[in-house]
């Protein structure tokens, strides 16, 4: 009933841009917050930014100045714009919500996208 769906990610040589947007799909009450992690081959997942529903922003130190997030409460989406990307921004994106919604009865849910390829060559 509670989707998170990715999209925006591809191949991107080093110094370019991409923009992930992920869509949030179902009976919602509302969303607390929202947040992008990735994770790349051999290495633990990490968040890279989240968003409040009052649109208070955390970054992680490696994407602070490059990255930037933002929502529309009204689409229930998330954005993440990415600038000056490096080789090391390669890994697989996340889309990731907390919020309520109902099934049967309304509830909280932590709900995980399927993620999205992000590969910055050389």
């Amino acid at each position: 009933q509670v989707q998170l769906v990715e999209s925006g990610g591809g191949l991107v040589q080093a110094g370019g841009s991409l923009r992930l947007s992920c869509a949030a799909s179902g009976n919602i009450f509302s969303i607390n917050d929202m947040g992008w992690y990735r994770q790349a081959p051999g290495k633990q997942r990490e968040l890279v930014a989240s968003i409040t529903s009052g649109g208070s922003t955390n970054y992680a130190d490696s994407v602070k100045g490059r990255f930037t997030i933002s929502r529309d409460n009204a689409k229930n989406t998330v954005t993440l714009q990415m600038n000056s990307l490096k080789p090391e921004d390669t890994a697989v994106y996340y889309c990731n919500a907390y919020l309520l919604a109902r099934e049967i009865a309304y509830r909280f849910y932590t709900t995980w996208g399927q993620g999205t390829q992000v590969t910055v060559s050389s």
